[in-house]
């Protein structure tokens, strides 16, 4: 949505397709708040410091370049989103208050309340609905078309009227999130099964960094029916304290220094060893508590937290400790893309948001991402205005190509298919049980070869009943792309010997500095080709800010 307010501005004919429905992306769940470096709360602040925060997250992985276009540029995107009529919580001054969140030096959160992410998507689709934009929703997307090496266009089953789109285009931005949805414990929503990205990778696009799945340290572990759900790390930023069932604040043995605010992978596995050495609760879980800081101050602050345990746990978070345990909470790796412009190796493709690969590096600073889907929407929105202005006309799409591709979505609906969900639900349980928050190379080999059993059984999948609304046929649709993203995320897991942010190998757990680079993947005749790249080098001025790396 951000990129389509970019391309308004050319008079450009814009398409934004959803599998869900307008408003209803993941991004919604997304409740700590924006990463700015404002001011507003600590005046130190900088995007220096912010900066040199991202990049040393990351465990000097990621793009440093995607990370300085993020620091110095998310300050003004929150104004912007503030002009459009976002609406912010407030210091007694007046100015947006800033809230701390694990490993940013200073408070930096713009938040409202706990639900951020539902404030950002409602401001920017109440600015496109008054644009003019064609918006497609629940329609799937099953393919993109190239030709000539370009992007020509893609193909998508509408489900609640059974009809397939062709849409003819110069440019195509993949902004599709990313693949919590391989594993059974996630705090993503149901659209995050990774299917844009492997489209993009069929379609000839590079992906990186796919090893790195950060572990967000606190979901909801009980009832079973919510277990995943995200706990934000706001409750953290409020106060919130972590304790084992011995009553010990467990954090201060794992960082003395930053304690429940240190970095996500940090605080993850000390959760999972507290849990694992049966410190942990009935349930699979630690208690999170912040009864502490008053009634009022949890209503006030945390809304959302308060109504999502008294409804669906039964549990008043201002009187009793919430259970949590790490769940899987989003995919650092994707389409690697330019810094400047979001375009991929693929002419005309595009890709931003949790789709795209690089800023991120090893390990994700909370708050970042709503900040990158701003930063990097309205990048890839000039990029594509520019580029389809200097375009040629729209390649052609092959007639015979188009019929396949109809015919492959159709062949899945037959009466003695076998089920979809089978299938989905074993390939869950390789992820879950063996590329989790700590992997061995036998769990990863393990899991490689039941990926590879699986695949072979694809053809043999399908659903009765016809292409109208037929949740079947999308599971149908959605696990081969499943398959493909989890290979990428194995092979690039076992490739990685070394212990790096997200990436925890118990058969190698140091750093490697021989390892500092990026593992990518690339997709040749229907294979997973595995390859590197080196980091390039930051520049003099950047590099005096940056804290050295210590191995």
């Amino acid at each position: 949505m951000r990129a389509a307010l970019e391309l308004v501005k050319s008079n450009l004919k814009i398409v934004i397709v959803t599998k869900s429905l307008l408003g209803k992306a993941h991004t919604v769940m997304a409740e700590g708040g924006i990463a700015a470096s404002l001011g507003d709360v600590d005046p130190e602040d900088n995007w220096k410091v912010h900066f040199n925060d991202t990049v040393v997250e990351g465990v000097y992985i990621g793009s440093w370049r995607m990370a300085e276009l993020l620091a110095k540029e998310a300050p003004d995107r929150v104004y912007e989103l503030e002009k459009y009529g976002a609406l912010f919580d407030r210091t007694p001054e007046g100015k947006i208050m800033q809230r701390a969140f694990g490993a940013h030096t200073y408070r930096r959160l713009c938040h409202v309340g706990d639900k951020t992410g539902m404030e950002l998507i409602r401001t920017l689709e109440d600015q496109v609905l008054h644009k003019n934009v064609t918006v497609l929703d629940e329609t799937i997307i099953t393919k993109i078309f190239t030709s000539n090496g370009a992007v020509a266009g893609a193909i998508g089953l509408r489900i609640r009227d059974g009809k397939f789109i062709l849409i003819k285009s110069k440019a195509t931005l993949v902004a599709t999130g990313g693949c919590g949805r391989l594993y059974h414990v996630t705090s993503n929503s149901w659209e995050s099964t990774g299917e844009g990205i492997a489209l993009a990778f069929k379609a000839g696009a590079i992906l990186r960094d796919m090893e790195m799945v950060q572990f967000h340290p606190t979901g909801m572990v009980w009832p079973p029916g919510v277990k995943g759900l995200l706990v934000t790390e706001g409750v953290r930023g409020e106060g919130g304290l972590l304790f084992n069932t011995k009553g010990e604040r467990f954090m201060l043995r794992y960082s003395p220094q930053k304690k429940e605010l240190d970095a996500r992978d940090v605080v993850a596995r000390a959760i999972h060893n507290e849990i694992k050495e049966r410190r942990g609760t009935e349930h699979g879980g630690v208690y999170l508590d912040i009864r502490h800081k008053g009634a009022s101050f949890i209503k006030k602050k945390l809304p959302g937290m308060y109504d999502q345990f008294k409804d669906f746990a039964g549990v008043d978070i201002t009187k009793e400790r919430m259970e949590v345990a790490p769940t899987v909470h989003y995919f650092m790796g994707g389409i690697e893309v330019d810094a400047e412009t979001c375009a991929t190796n693929v002419k005309g493709m595009y890709s931003a948001g949790e789709a795209a690969g690089g800023l991120h590096g090893a390990n994700r600073l909370g708050g970042n991402s709503l900040a990158d889907i701003l930063v990097f929407g309205r990048r890839a929105g000039i990029a594509m205005a520019d580029y389809i202005k200097s375009s040629a006309d729209i390649a052609a799409i092959n007639e015979n190509d188009v019929a396949a591709e109809v015919d492959r979505v159709k062949s899945y609906l037959k009466t003695d298919g076998s089920n979809p969900y089978d299938i989905m639900s074993k390939l869950r349980d390789a992820m879950s049980e063996k590329v989790g928050i700590i992997r061995t190379g036998k769990d990863l080999v393990d899991a490689l070869d039941e990926i590879r059993d699986l695949e072979s059984q694809v053809n043999s999948i399908g659903v009765k009943g016809g292409l109208l609304f037929n949740q079947g046929l999308m599971a149908c649709i959605e696990l081969e792309n499943m398959l493909l993203v989890a290979k990428c995320i194995v092979m690039s897991a076992l490739q990685r010997k070394e212990s790096r942010g997200a990436h925890t190998r118990s058969d190698y757990p140091k750093k490697d500095p021989e390892l500092r680079l990026n593992i990518t993947c690339s997709y040749s005749d229907g294979k997973v080709l595995l390859g590197t790249s080196k980091i390039p080098d930051m520049p003099e001025d950047l590099k005096s800010i940056v804290t050295p790396e210590v191995y």
